[in-house]
């Protein structure tokens, strides 16, 4: 444990942005899940609807630096992929 105050301190903020680290994290993946299921019931313009969420968090996340830039590129890449094979 910390015996310094600015120590402790430091402590506490990052505790705070663990904690939004993980909260956009969870979001991302709940938005990926509804993307899956848009993609799985096979409709186009749901999916597509979704597609334009899922782009703008995974951007949001990787300019706030809770995903590296090349992770979030190559995730929106993959499901603009999945959905332009959709019939």
């Amino acid at each position: 444990m910390a015996n310094i105050k600015s120590a402790k301190k430091r402590i506490k903020v990052i505790d705070k942005k663990t904690l939004r680290n993980k909260m956009t994290k969870s979001k991302i993946k709940t938005i990926l899940k509804k993307f899956d299921a848009a993609v799985a019931s096979g409709d186009k313009s749901a999916a597509e609807e979704q597609l334009k969420v899922c782009t703008s968090e995974l951007s949001k996340a990787a300019a706030k630096g809770i995903l590296h830039k090349n992770t979030a590129s190559r995730k929106i890449s993959r499901l603009a992929a999945t959905v332009n094979k959709m019939a």
